[in-house]
């Protein structure tokens, strides 16, 4: 019997605890998720913070106030070294969100190389990944052995995998529906180029089953349970 795709929970499990906090992560522990997936963000004092968007409701950008007026005013968002401890024994896939059209575009590849050294310090089995091919270009070349993952959204799966493949990167994090769409041949295409799939963001059980027979290696989802329980 072919093993079932890891479920990760998608900044932690945010279906039932408030995504990306500490909180989320130990629920999704809790509800037996092979790992998290979690936002990385940094302050105006180089502090990385976990959180999806550059921006917090009611308080501004992050990147334009140190962390210690972040931490005042929102003592939920951790640093990504707190969400490393709290993460310990899971796989973690940390994105790097500072994208070149955001307020925090990590022009000069601090972000990525601070990401990596908070992974390296804390010891963590962890894909870094991005929507930015040139930030996870960047992690490669640093040359700390931590594997790399590209996201897409509605790009065709095994053209992207060709080209994670091209770049060094082990892991092509496709949307679900371009996933679905591309089935097992997609699915296959992109084994034999050498990469695997990592599918977000998956809440439906259905959806779930169609991708694990197509052979992903991981399904990212709010609700880890539910979907662990779909395709056991």
């Amino acid at each position: 019997m072919a093993r079932r795709p890891l479920v990760f929970g998608h900044r932690g499990a945010s279906a039932v605890a408030p995504e990306n906090t500490l909180a989320a992560f130990a629920r999704a522990r809790d509800l037996g998720a092979d790992g998290v997936e979690l936002d990385v963000r940094r302050t105006a004092d180089d502090v990385l913070v976990v959180h999806h968007d550059a921006g917090v409701d009611g308080f501004g950008v992050i990147v334009d106030a140190p962390f210690a007026r972040l931490r005042a005013a929102r003592a939920t968002i951790p640093t990504l070294a707190e969400a490393l401890d709290a993460c310990r024994g899971l796989l973690v896939n940390a994105e790097i969100k500072c994208l070149p059209w955001e307020p925090d575009a990590d022009t000069d590849g601090r972000v990525a190389r601070a990401t990596v050294d908070a992974i390296v310090a804390a010891g963590t089995n962890a894909v870094i990944s991005s929507f930015d091919l040139g930030a996870v270009d960047r992690v490669r070349s640093f040359g700390a052995g931590i594997e790399t993952g590209w996201l897409t959204h509605g790009q065709e799966v095994a053209g992207a995998a060709r080209t994670a493949a091209e770049h060094g990167h082990e892991w092509l994090n496709p949307d679900f529906r371009i996933a679905l769409a591309a089935g097992a041949a997609g699915v296959a295409a992109a084994h034999a180029a050498g990469v695997r799939v990592s599918v977000w963001t998956v809440d439906d059980p259905d959806d779930a089953r169609a991708l694990a027979a197509a052979g992903v290696d991981t399904i990212i989802t709010n609700a880890p349970d539910v979907i662990a329980e779909a395709i056991r």
